[in-house]
Parts: structure tokens; sequence; C-alpha cells
């Protein structure tokens, strides 16, 4: 997984004046913030992770520049929010994809096409939204992360957590093994992870539909096939 870092900007201190838009019209508290999110989330849509740039965000939201020192201490700060709001983009897409899959959660056929449900939405997402898909993994480096706020089994609605949740139904459907499950995670969305960028923004981002859907057929039947390989 290739590192975006984004381009620095010169951070400006906030000044009494730039506390409303405009005289005469104040907006309502936290309107202005939630604003800036959301500016910031359509110019990572259209332009990725560097096109997050807060004097872009306050011209869209109709603010002056120096307004938006009052929610984010500088660039990266905001970028870690819009970061956030593209990963929960991705993973609200894939919650919706498993979502349309028949079946009770121990069912082995349901298992199994809820782990492809959320791959193809994975890989879906990073041909539909190239710039959010670049966005969801930006965070600057002095940002983390953020945990999910439950940690209860199923209720992780991240990629990551979404992933874990099929993995674990595939155990509970006896499709695989216990002793293979710890860990598995990883190198699955390494796999997609790598077609992804590969076919989005690598070297295959000029192939064609039909063979792009090939090879996402491909990709998920290989881990489709390795997972159902029983431990000795």
């Amino acid at each position: 997984m290739t590192t975006v870092r984004p381009a620095a900007e010169p951070p400006e201190p906030p000044t009494s004046a730039s506390a409303t838009p405009s005289a005469g019209r104040r907006r309502p508290r936290g309107a202005v913030r939630a604003g800036l999110i959301a500016a910031g989330v359509e110019l990572a849509r259209t332009g990725g992770p560097d096109a997050v740039v807060l004097r872009e965000a306050t011209r869209l939201v109709g603010v002056v520049p120096n307004a938006a020192y009052r929610h984010f201490a500088d660039r990266d700060e905001l970028l870690a929010v819009v970061c956030v709001a593209a990963m929960t983009e991705l993973g609200d897409r894939m919650a919706a994809a498993v979502a349309r899959v028949p079946g009770a959660p121990d069912d082995p056929l349901a298992a199994r096409l809820r782990l492809g449900a959320i791959g193809t939405a994975y890989l879906e997402f990073a041909r539909a939204e190239p710039g959010l898909f670049a966005t969801a993994f930006a965070v600057p480096s002095q940002h983390l992360y953020t945990a999910p706020a439950d940690p209860a089994p199923g209720a992780d609605r991240s990629p990551l957590g979404q992933l874990r949740t099929a993995l674990d139904a595939l155990v509970a459907a006896g499709v695989l093994d216990p002793r293979r499950r710890p860990g598995l995670e990883f190198p699955i969305w390494s796999a997609v992870h790598g077609l992804a960028v590969l076919t989005s923004q690598g070297p295959l981002r000029e192939v064609g539909a039909p063979e792009r859907a090939r090879l996402n057929e491909l990709t998920l039947a290989f881990i489709g096939e390795s997972l159902e390989q029983r431990a000795t």
C-alpha cells in the first residue's frame, strides 16, 4: 500500500473578525465545522487527499479562511476527519452489500456469499470513488485511525471489522477451520486492496470492464478456495 503524503499548508492564526461569514448573519453552532467536513469530503471525492485544503474548504462553505481555525488546528486535522468519513462511506457500502445476502448467519452458502459481497463492494468502491478510496488510507502520521466505539462482535462497521465478522461467520458455519482463523483477515485484505489499487490507480487502471470483472472474480475465487483448505 502506498502512503499518500498530504501537501503542507501554512497555518494562519485565527482572528476575531473571522467568527462570522458576514455582518448580521451568524451560522448555527456546529454548522461551520460540519460544512467544512462536507466540503473536505467533496474535495477528496474529486481530487483525492491532496485536494483537501482548508482555504478551498472555507471558500466552498462561504466563510473567510481564518474561520476554519476555530474548528481545526491545521489542514492535517481536517484531512484526518475526512479520512474517517471516507472510510465510513466505504464501510457503509460494504454493509449494504452484506445486508442484501439472504440466509442465516451460520448458513455455509450465505457465509461464503457475504464474504464475496464484502470483497466486491470494496473493489467497486475503489473503482467508482478513487478519490475517496485514496483518502480513506491517507490519515496523516500524527493522527490515529479511529477505533470503533462499540467493540461488541458484529458491531464494528469499519471495512476491517466487517471482514473479521465475515470470517468468524465462516468458522461458525463450518467452512473455515478455527485453527486457521487468527490473523487471516490481513492477507485477505491485502489481496483485495492490492487488486483495488492496481485497477484504480495502478498499471491495470486502463483495463476494460470485462477484464476487470474477470480479475475481481479470480481474486475472490482464489480467496474463497484457500479458506476451505483444512488444517492438518
